[in-house]
């Protein structure tokens, strides 16, 4: 029998925040640098900021999130900047809408650059140790206790611990309890959650096999470099110039397919051992050769996890087969005949909330100051995660302050969109953010995110006089620009219109102003050069932008007008205090819901499952005669 470990109190402090895992750097260096003394437990200090999975930032509608992030002040953007080997703008073919930044990290360097920023950070204190138990109090503050038998209190909880509660490793027929990528796991929080009235529900994820370089042949691969000139997250940074190390392509064959149909009864996905619910965007392979049974390939990313590693992640390669069956699959493809597995493939079980249970600030309805951000609210992704750490930080910043929550609504940010989908919809399976899931994704471009943000993250208090004044001398540029283009007046004279003839263009019958003739869509800012012989010199980010705004004005001026609708829902504040069984001719299945989802505002309680229009009709008249 175990001696019970003396309990200690080892500090007090403002903000206690459960996880260094990129939602919990963020919180922490939030709440530490508007003032509030905050400590942060980790499992280990190796772990701060780990990439168990892609060592990537950045993606469709991800890269829209760390852009977000830095435009509020926060440090993802700032930190891969720093740490990236392989940057690209992905779906340039496509509308600026859906323009995102992609970067390849090094693993080791990403964590080792935000365990310095976290170290050095003041009113930060970074500690080694398992949070076992939160404790309510009386007086509303918190006592958190660890397996090393210290504890502390606090006014302010924000839980970030990832996968790491009740995590479970399955290859197999091997399972064991761990956390990602081999470290431990936390066994003895989850239990203390669902003391306080938490519903917890468990999903899956996992992660593919590692390759050691050398034992690959990249003849047989598609070579994919990263774009000449690299546009950075941060909008501190102007530029960046690296040496990028290149990624590559290659394909699953009809033996691999063959190697994993022989084996199907032996993934744990498969013979029912896992019952919880996995990523639907990032599939195993085993579910995607018997959900595309017709497909006799797989596209397959090869891609280095540092500079100074050997190892080699193989996006799209996750399953959860033996380890043996692994070997035999990974030798079937493309390139890989002697491909060596220097760390094998996983699934991994974990504890997460129900996210229904937060409000949109991400602070818990029923237990006012217990913020969750993460992965433990049922998303997925580096960045979803980060997203939401920031906002429980500033949140609970706030709240100590007795200040109105920070929300961002669907119209403000993809982290907006983030956010309501969770708390609101709910998920059942790892969220993942994706372009199509904004509804005003023309104005919520990654390029303007600062244009969006940084006016709000300063008035909190987040971004620093340095980045305010970047901002405004950005924007100054950026309606110069505008502005000049307006007043540059072209004439149909025989000169302009041979210039037009060349680019494709139809000549010119009547004056125009270049701005508007800029709207062709055969001229951009590049080819009329000619036309405009006092033309500034300026980047080419700042160049996209300005050419975005003129030929999708007319878009973009109709989105405005359907987010001036959608604001009239969002600013119909529902009292708090609201009792929706007293509501009269409310569905059974709408009160249950508002009373579970407590929506802040009318808007929200629209996007709520089982809550249709007429219940929203209801809802206004009680509100309107029930006014005082």
């Amino acid at each position: 029998m175990e001696d019970k470990v003396k309990e200690f109190l080892d500090e007090s402090v403002d903000v206690l925040i459960i996880g260094a895992g990129h939602a919990g750097c963020e919180a922490a260096l939030a709440t530490a640098r508007l003032g509030l003394k905050t400590i942060m437990l980790t499992l280990s200090l190796d772990a701060i900021a780990m990439m168990p999975c892609n060592p990537n930032i950045g993606g469709t509608a991800k890269g829209h999130l760390v852009r977000e992030i830095d435009a509020l002040g926060g440090e993802m953007g700032l930190n891969i900047d720093k740490t990236m080997i392989q940057c690209k703008m992905l779906n340039r073919s496509k509308g600026p809408a859906v323009h995102s930044l992609r970067a390849q990290a090094d693993k080791k360097a990403y964590h080792a650059e935000m365990k310095k920023v976290v170290e050095n950070q003041k009113n930060l204190r970074l500690i080694q140790a398992e949070a076992t138990k939160i404790e309510l109090k009386d007086d509303g503050s918190f006592k958190v206790y660890t397996k090393l038998g210290s504890y502390y209190r606090a006014k302010v909880v924000i839980v970030t611990t990832g996968t790491y509660l009740k995590g479970r490793i399955y290859m197999g027929e091997l399972n064991y309890s761990s956390g990602p990528d081999g470290l431990a796991p936390a066994n003895e929080l989850s239990d203390s959650l669902m003391d306080l009235g938490i519903e917890l529900r468990k999903f899956k994820t996992g992660s593919p096999a590692r390759i050691h370089s050398d034992s690959l042949n990249y003849e047989k691969m598609a070579i994919q470099h990263g774009d000449d000139e690299i546009i950075p997250f941060s909008f501190m940074n102007d530029e960046i110039n690296i040496e990028q190390v290149p990624c590559y392509i290659t394909y699953t064959t009809n033996e691999t397919h063959e190697i994993i149909r022989e084996n199907l009864d032996r993934s744990p996905m498969y013979s029912g051992v896992i019952k919880s619910i996995g990523p639907r965007y990032c599939p195993s392979l085993e579910d995607k050769v018997v959900k595309f049974a017709d497909k006799d390939r797989h596209q397959l990313f090869v891609e280095p996890e540092g500079r100074y590693t050997k190892e080699m992640y193989i996006q799209g390669m996750s399953t959860s087969l033996p380890y043996e069956v692994q070997i035999k699959m990974y030798r079937s493809m493309i390139g890989f005949e002697n491909a060596e597995i220097m760390r094998p493939a996983y699934a991994i079980e974990y504890d997460c909330i129900d996210p229904t249970q937060l409000k949109r600030s991400l602070e818990l309805i029923s237990i006012k100051n217990l913020f969750f951000a993460g992965q433990i609210n049922g998303s997925s992704g580096y960045e979803e995660a980060a997203a939401q750490g920031l906002i429980a930080g500033i949140n609970a910043y706030l709240s100590l302050n007795n200040k109105e929550a920070f929300v961002l609504d669907r119209s403000e940010a993809y982290i907006g969109v983030l956010i309501d989908d969770l708390v609101t919809k709910g998920t059942d399976e790892p969220y993942r953010m994706m372009t199509s899931r904004a509804e005003y994704r023309l104005i919520l471009r990654q390029d303007n995110a600062d244009e969006r943000l940084t006016e709000k993250g300063y008035q909190i208090g987040l971004v620093t006089e340095e980045r305010y004044k970047r901002f405004k001398d950005k924007k100054s540029r950026i309606d110069n620009e505008i502005d000049r283009l307006k007043n540059i007046s072209i004439t149909p004279k025989e000169e302009t219109n041979n210039i037009l003839d060349e680019l494709g263009s139809a000549p010119l019958k009547f004056p125009t102003n270049l701005y508007d003739l800029l709207k062709r869509p055969e001229l951009n800012y590049e080819n009329t050069v000619a036309l405009d012989q006092d033309r500034p010199v300026l980047r080419k980010e700042t160049k996209d932008y300005v050419e975005t705004v003129i030929k999708y004005e007319g878009y973009i001026n109709k989105q405005f007008k359907q987010v001036e609708q959608f604001k009239k829902l969002e600013n119909k504040k529902i009292p708090s205090h609201i009792n929706y069984d007293e509501v009269g001719s409310l569905r059974i299945e709408a009160r249950q819901a508002l009373n579970r989802i407590r929506p802040d505002s009318i808007g929200q309680a629209s996007r709520i499952a089982g809550v249709s229009p007429a219940d929203i009709n209801v809802l206004l008249i009680y509100l309107m005669t029930n006014k005082k």
